[in-house]
C-alpha cells in the first residue's frame, strides 16, 4: 500500500497564547497613549503632532493607538537582505532563522595566546573573514569597538572593514546622521549605484532607544535617514527587566514593545513602506552584579514570545540574540548558554539572530566561539527541520530486504543507507564521536583546541572574492574625506 506523503511537521516553541498577547499589546498601547514618551528629535516631534500625537511640554508626546495602527499597517511583512554581489540570501518572512555576530565588543580573546586584550581593526577584519567562511553564519557584525581608528570616525572604518573582509550581508552601527551618510555612500559605492543599493540592500541598521521612552535626537535622525534612504532598520530598546524596565517580564515587554512601535511609527511616517525589523531587546539587569546579562533564559523566552506576537499581532519579521554567553572563557557554561539561546532561538522561528559569539555578557568577543556557534546552529538546524514521512523514509523495503537477506544482511550496507545516511543523520564536524584510543592518539584535544585550531584555519586559508579595485578606491577616498 503506498501511503500519502505527509507535509513534515516542523517542531516549534510557543510561550504566549492569543489572549496574553493582545493583552501585551495593549498594554504597549496605553503605556503611549496615557503615560506618552519624550522625543527630542524636532523633525520627527512635528511629524508626530501632525499625524495626531499630543504634544506637552516642548517634547513629551502621548500616541493614539490609530496612529500606531496605521504605521503597523504601512510597514512591509517582509523584505530581504542581500549579499554584496546581488543575491538574495536572507528572505526575512515566516520563519526563517539566520544566524550572526554581535556589534562593539571593548575586549577579545586572542587567538593566539587566548588573553583578554582590547580589540583593534584588524580583529574586525578576523571576525568578519571568520563569518564568511562558516557555514552557518548568515551576516556580519564588526565584534569590535578597535582603540586604533579615529573615534569620530569609528563605525565608518569599522564598515568600511567588514566590506573589504565579506561578501555576505552587513548590520551595521552608525553614531549619528554624519557617520550613518558614510556608510551609505561605501554601501552605494559597492552596490554600484544608490538605485541598485535600494533595490538589493545589503546591511541593515542597529540602533537603540533609551530605556524608559527617550527618544534622543541622533537616534531618530538615523532612524530618519533609514526610511528616507530605505536602509533596513532594526530599533530596539534597553527594557532589560530590574533596569530599564519593570522587572516582571510581561512589564518589560510592554514597555519595550511600546519603544518600538514608537520608532515604528516616525520611521513609516518619514518613508512609507520602508522595511523595518521588528523587536526589543528584554533581558534582563542581573540583581547580584549589575550587569545585564546575555545568558539567561529570561532573553530567549522573552524573545520566544515576541515571535508569537509577530505571529498573533504584528506580523513583521523579528530581530532576535543567541549564542552569547556571560562566561569569561568558552567553557562550559559558554556552552550551555550559547546553545540553550540558540535552540530556542531557532525553535521560536526567529528571524535575524545576532550577538554570535560573545563572552563577558557582550563585552568580550571570542573567535572560538564563533566557529562553536557555527556547529551549534547547525544541529538547531537539523532538529528543527522535524522528521519527513513518506514511503521512502519509512523504509518498508529497506525492512524487508535485511530481514530476508539472510546471515549477514544489515542496514549499514543496504543501498537505502548509502542513499540517504547523509541528509538523515546530523554529521558534525567539530564535535567529537571518535571512540577513546583515536581521541587520545590525536592528541586529546577538548571542543576549545578543536575550535580554536579550525578558526585558525578559516583564516588561514579562507579566500574573500575582492572587490574591483575602482570599489576599493572609492571606499579609501571616503574615509579620507575626498
Amino acid at each position: 500500500m503506498k501511503l500519502v506523503e505527509t507535509p513534515t511537521f516542523q517542531p516549534r516553541l510557543k510561550v504566549l497564547n492569543r489572549e496574553q498577547a493582545l493583552a501585551i499589546h495593549a498594554a504597549a498601547l496605553k503605556i503611549l497613549e496615557k503615560t506618552g514618551f519624550k522625543m527630542e528629535h524636532p523633525g520627527a516631534l512635528k511629524m508626530l503632532a501632525a499625524a495626531g500625537g499630543k504634544v506637552s511640554n516642548g517634547d513629551w508626546v502621548r500616541l493614539p493607538a490609530s496612529v500606531v495602527e496605521a504605521a503597523l499597517k504601512s510597514a512591509p511583512r517582509q523584505f530581504a537582505l542581500y549579499d554584496q554581489q546581488g543575491n538574495e540570501t536572507m528572505p526575512l518572512v515566516n520563519g526563517n532563522s539566520f544566524y550572526g555576530t554581535g556589534s562593539d565588543a571593548t575586549f577579545t580573546l586572542d587567538l593566539e595566546t587566548g588573553q583578554r586584550r582590547r580589540v583593534g581593526l584588524k580583529d574586525v577584519a578576523n571576525f568578519t573573514r571568520l563569518v564568511d567562511g562558516l557555514e552557518n553564519m548568515s551576516f556580519a557584525m564588526s565584534m569590535a569597538n578597535p582603540e586604533d581608528v579615529p573615534i569620530e570616525d569609528i563605525y565608518v572604518y569599522v564598515f568600511a572593514e567588514m566590506v573589504r573582509n565579506t561578501n555576505k550581508p552587513i548590520v551595521f552601527i552608525a553614531d549619528s546622521g554624519r557617520d550613518i551618510a558614510k556608510i551609505y555612500e561605501i554601501a552605494c559605492q559597492v552596490a554600484g549605484s544608490e538605485e541598485n543599493f535600494q533595490k538589493k540592500p545589503f546591511m541593515l541598521n542597529y540602533s537603540e532607544a533609551i530605556s524608559p521612552l527617550l527618544f534622543p535626537e541622533s537616534v531618530m535622525a538615523k532612524l530618519i535617514f533609514c526610511a528616507e534612504k530605505k536602509i533596513p532598520i532594526c530599533l530596539p530598546s534597553g527594557s532589560n527587566a530590574g533596569g530599564g524596565a519593570p522587572v516582571t517580564l510581561a512589564g518589560a515587554m510592554s514597555l519595550g514593545i511600546a519603544e518600538n512601535l514608537v520608532g515604528l511609527t516616525v520611521h513609516q511616517l518619514a518613508g512609507r513602506g520602508s522595511p523595518f525589523l521588528f523587536g526589543p531587546n528584554v533581558s534582563v539587569l542581573d540583581m547580584k552584579s549589575t550587569v545585564v546579562s546575555y545568558g539567561c533564559p529570561e532573553w530567549s523566552l522573552t524573545q520566544a514570545a515576541l515571535a508569537d506576537m509577530r505571529d498573533e499581532i504584528y506580523g513583521l519579521p523579528i530581530w532576535a540574540f543567541a549564542g552569547a554567553s556571560d562566561a569569561k572563557v568558552m567553557d562550559a557554561q559558554a556552552g550551555a548558554e550559547a546553545m540553550f539561546s540558540i535552540i530556542n532561538a531557532m525553535l521560536s522561528r526567529c528571524n535575524l539572530i545576532h550577538d554570535v559569539g560573545f563572552l563577558e555578557y557582550g563585552s568580550t568577543s571570542s573567535l572560538e566561539m564563533v566557529t562553536m556557534a557555527n556547529e551549534l546552529v547547525a544541529m538547531s538546524r537539523f532538529f528543527a527541520r522535524g522528521i519527513e514521512v513518506n514511503d521512502e523514509t519509512l523504509a518498508f523495503e529497506a525492512i524487508e530486504r535485511v530481514i530476508n537477506g539472510g546471515p549477514g544482511a544489515m542496514f549499514l550496507m543496504d543501498d537505502h543507507t548509502f542513499k540517504h545516511f547523509m541528509q538523515a543523520q546530523f554529521l558534525p564536524k567539530l564535535m567529537d564521536r571518535s571512540r577513546y584510543d583515536s581521541w587520545k592518539e590525536s592528541g586529546s584535544m577538548d571542543f576549545y583546541r578543536r575550535c580554536n585550531i579550525e578558526a585558525k584555519r578559516i583564516l588561514s586559508e579562507h579566500q574573500v572574492e575582492p572587490k574591483p579595485d575602482e570599489v576599493l578606491k572609492g571606499i579609501d577616498q571616503i574615509l579620507q574625506g575626498q
